[in-house]
This record gives C-alpha cells, structure tokens and sequence, in this order.
C-alpha cells in the first residue's frame, strides 16, 4: 500500500498541484455569499503562493540544503569494490514508444553511468531502476540493458535490478542482488537532492555506500537570492524540493531509514563496513 498512498499523497501535497486547488476552491467559493471571504482568501492564498513558489529564491532555499548535504566524490585512491547508479533519469515511456534512450530533467544519472563505466573498466557496475509508475510497463534497467551500447557501456558488464519501484526497494534488491561484503567500498550515484534519503535507505538495507551525488539544481546557498526568469522554473524545483523532504519524513516514520537526515560518517564521506542487513 506505501506506494501508490505515496504516489496519491505526493500528487495531493505538491506545492505546485495545491497551490492550484487551493485557488481553485477560492474561486468557487467567491460565488457564495456566505464563503465569499473565505474564497477570497483561498484565492489569493493560491495565487500568491505560485508567484513566490515559481519567481522568488524560495525553491532555491528550499532545494540547497540537500544537495549541500553529502559533498561531491573525489577519488583518494582507496580501492572500490563497484558502482551503484539509482534510475529515474529515463522517460520510460518515451523511450519505449521511441525505441531510444529518451533522458529527462535527471539525466546526469545515466551520463555518470557511461562515464564511470569508462573511468572504472574492472568494478563491478550495477544499475537500479524498475517502473515508477502505478501503471507499471517497462523498467528503466530493462530500456538500459536493451540500449546500452548508445551510452557505451557493454550489456555484459551491466548487473541490471529492475524490481525496484521506490529507493527503499533500490536499496533492498540492490543489496539482495550484490551481497555486498563486509569493508567493500561502492559508490553510490544519485541525484544530489536525492542522496541523503537514498544513502540512509542503502545504510539500513546493511549496504555501505559512499557518495557520488550528480544533477545538481542549485549552486548551493549562494543561491539565497536567486530570482527564477520563468515560474515554472522556480515551481518545478520547488515541486522537487518538498516531495523529497516529505519522502525523507515518511521514510523515518515508516522506518526506511534509521535517521531523519542523514549525513556523511565522516569528512571524508567514507562509511563503516556494513553490519548485518537490516530486518526486511
């Protein structure tokens, strides 16, 4: 039942999708008498909120601390054991209907994929994507398998875990499926937003992980006074921002992570070896 109440709830409180409804509900009810200043308010409220939603630094503010959360990877030289790389960075449905790798706004995750495959010919690499949708159809690991000579990387090196339909479940099948070992060292690849939901998911699977945040939406707190030039700029990062501090406060109370924020285990970003996995 988690995922589809999650995709309901999300759908619900989206800034984006409420705003509009609440504006909506103004508006309807302007034209009772006895509600009239209640509609009032509830449009004006709609109204407001999307051109502060969409035009002020709010989304930037919003979206910054968790892309600043995890710092970016750098190769010390400490060996690696392989690569994890998160899905949701394909239109599946695209590219399916297109027969073509169709990327949409978090396509930097397939482009490391390629990238890193290169950069690391002997790890052990391994995508993570099943469908998203409520409507299941054809996995992005799938479409990635299919299609990986367009991106470069030969289907015999890719480990593919196409289950998957939320980042608890990344984490779960992923490590189910490598069986990590105790003091291995993986890097995990993930939008940036992403990574301290994804990192506390894969910590209480028993999967160690170190941080390789990619798609970055801001260029940190220097964007404090960022004015967005289109509202429906500011309005899909702002979008993104709440769902995915919402997702890190279901997944504590539901018990998917074991901590509100999570963070790095050290300045380095390096983690424990991992422990016994966690109760499934």
């Amino acid at each position: 039942m988690f995922f589809p109440l999650s995709k309901v709830i999300f759908f619900a409180l989206t800034p984006s999708n409420f705003l509009i409804i609440a504006g909506l509900a103004g508006v309807l009810l302007l034209a009772a008498t006895r509600w009239r200043r209640t509609g009032a308010g509830l449009a004006g409220f709609g109204l407001g909120g999307l051109l502060v939603g969409g035009l002020s630094p709010l989304p930037y503010l919003v979206l910054a601390p968790l892309e600043e959360r995890f710092p970016a990877f750098v190769d010390d030289g400490t060996p690696l054991a392989g690569i994890v790389v998160l899905g949701g960075g394909i239109d599946s449905g695209l590219s399916e209907a297109r027969r073509q790798i169709v990327t949409n706004d978090a396509g930097e995750r397939p482009i490391y994929l390629a990238d890193l495959a290169r950069r690391y010919p002997n790890l052990r690499l391994v995508f993570s994507g099943g469908s998203g949708s409520l409507s299941q159809g054809l996995s992005e690991a799938e479409l990635v398998g299919r299609m990986s000579e367009v991106i470069g990387v030969p289907r015999t090196r890719l480990i593919l875990e196409h289950r998957s339909r939320n980042t608890r479940e990344n984490a779960l099948l992923t490590a189910d499926l490598v069986k990590p070992k105790p003091g291995e060292r993986w890097l995990l690849v993930t939008s940036a937003w992403h990574m301290p939901r994804s990192v506390g998911c894969f910590r209480k699977a028993g999967f160690s992980v170190v941080a390789h945040p990619v798609d970055y939406r801001t260029r940190g707190f220097a964007d404090a006074l960022r004015f967005s030039s289109f509202a429906s700029d500011g309005l899909l990062q702002l979008d993104l921002a709440v769902k995915e501090w919402i997702g890190l406060l279901a997944y504590r109370l539901a018990g998917y992570t074991a901590e509100g924020f999570p963070a790095p285990a050290d300045a380095s970003s390096s983690e424990p070896a991992p422990g016994p996995a966690a109760s499934r």
